[in-house]
């Protein structure tokens, strides 16, 4: 099949709707399929099946975006056509003006409309101060449904927790709930602890620094643990509040280590490191929480009722009360102080993550596509 893969936002592998579209690509070319990607990424200018579409200009926004590692794209409907002409089918990452745009030039000219459900409500809110107003929350999944949603063929949900929250503000769609999965390098294997770091509690976060992900409750966590000198904190990822959250960690007896870490480089901190914590009020699912527990790494997560992570957790021992630092310092502490209980859970996940193997999972977003693809030419829409 021909298959035409829409992304609003793709560039630089530093946050998960990028990472989802990055790998699908690349699964739907290595099971035989010619695929073409419409997107605002300029680096990619002139790759073969790569359309490349102009970043909108947002003007004093720009510089804001820019700070979020994002850039949005200019729907233009000539390379739009350009892209689907001769198509089989049309996956959509995001409910944004580009994709939006696409699934009327799709559905113009006949073509089978799939669509990832990517963007969760607070996503958007949180830039707008208003992620915990719920009127906010609901109308940004009311309008995501009204323009997008209930206009395409199929919608891909990477956890149930997402497909009710969405579905429940709105109405049913043909949905299909498949994890974005975890690839096979994420293993226990061999990992040198780096010499600074000997004789420290390693904890390890793997997230973007922005505000939703809440470092700063890890953090102060941190400093109220009753083993706060033994502490090793390390901040996996990228974003626009590093600077703020490196000065709320002065207060810690070791500085957290900030940087965004290779595929490579993180399956080796995470085989070296104690516990994982994942203290989110948002998420859709967390693929970085399923890496670490997949290399046998314990985790602590947020029970936020906004956050799929939550049910990554085997018991109440996993989980810690949202943005309470104390309550997470108690979770820490207790990991810390039971070593043959950690060792005894972590065995535990590592027989829960088979179900998250990658490429089951792209397996059936294939089915997904062609399923939904054969539908609507059966005229079964």
């Amino acid at each position: 099949m021909i298959i035409c893969v829409v992304c609003d936002v793709l560039g630089k592998a530093n946050n998960g709707t990028t990472m989802a579209a990055l790998d699908l690509i690349q699964a739907l070319k290595e099971r035989g399929h010619l695929v073409r990607v419409v997107c605002p990424d300029l680096d990619r200018m002139g790759q073969e099946n790569f359309y490349v579409v102009p970043v909108r200009n947002l003007g004093p926004l720009n510089n804001y975006l820019q700070k979020n590692g994002v850039e949005l794209a200019k729907p233009e409907r000539r390379i739009l056509e350009q892209a689907m002409h001769g198509a089989d089918h049309v996956h959509i990452m995001l409910p944004f003006p580009l994709g939006i745009k696409a699934l009327k030039v799709a559905k113009e000219q006949g073509l089978p409309v799939t669509a990832g459900f990517h963007c969760q409500a607070e996503n958007f809110t949180s830039h707008i101060f208003m992620k915990d107003f719920k009127p906010a929350n609901t109308l940004t999944y009311k309008t995501f449904y009204r323009l997008f949603y209930r206009h395409v063929d199929a919608v891909h949900y990477p956890t149930e927790f997402i497909r009710e929250t969405f579905e429940n503000a709105t109405g049913k769609t043909n949905a299909y709930v498949i994890s974005n999965g975890v690839r096979s390098a994420f293993q226990p294997a061999p990992s040198l602890r780096p010499k600074e770091l000997e004789g420290r509690f390693v904890i390890l976060f793997i997230g973007r620094y922005s505000k939703e992900k809440a470092h700063k409750v890890l953090i102060d966590a941190a400093a109220l643990s009753r083993h706060a000198k033994e502490l090793q904190l390390i901040f996996a990822g990228s974003g626009p509040l590093r600077e703020k959250l490196e000065k709320r960690s002065r207060k810690l007896a070791n500085p957290p280590i900030f940087r965004f870490f290779s595929r490579d480089e993180l399956v080796r901190t995470i085989n070296y490191a104690d516990l994982y914590v994942h203290p989110s009020e948002v998420e859709i699912e967390a693929i970085s929480c399923l890496e670490a527990i997949s290399c046998g790494l314990v985790p602590v997560i947020s029970d936020s009722y906004r956050s799929a992570t939550r049910f990554f957790a085997l018991d109440e021992k996993n989980l810690f009360a949202c943005n309470d630092p104390q309550a997470l310092a108690d979770r820490i502490d207790y990991w810390l102080e039971h070593p043959a209980e950690r060792q005894e859970r972590s065995r535990a996940y590592l027989g829960y993550t088979v179900q998250f193997n990658y490429e089951n999972c792209m397996d059936r977003m294939e089915q997904m596509i062609v399923e939904t693809h054969d539908r609507v030419r059966s005229g079964k829409r």
